[in-house]
């Protein structure tokens, strides 16, 4: 059964989240983001969400993890708890 790991941020505004992106691409690191921006419990272990099958997120969520290039950021990821960014940081088939 697939499998996959992912670390997010999730953020009120479709505009912070791609502040929060842009300061990636500028070199901010993602788990400091996670846990000074987060609104997810989450964040306070940098975003990490753990691993998870198909299925067990929400369907936005689900078709980024699933198919998203692993390591590279995604987003922003709108969905009904607000907008993220994430990143698989690893899949198995």
């Amino acid at each position: 059964m697939a499998s996959a790991a992912a670390r997010h941020i999730l953020v009120a505004s479709e505009e912070v989240c791609a502040d929060l992106k842009q300061q990636m691409a500028n070199g901010a690191d993602f788990a400091e983001l996670a846990k000074k921006h987060s609104t997810c419990p989450s964040g306070a272990q940098g975003g990490a969400l753990g691993t998870f099958g198909p299925g067990q997120m929400v369907k936005e969520f689900d078709e980024v993890v699933f198919s998203a290039p692993v390591g590279e950021v995604q987003g922003p990821v709108k969905t009904q708890f607000g907008y993220h960014l994430l990143e698989v940081t690893h899949r198995a088939d």
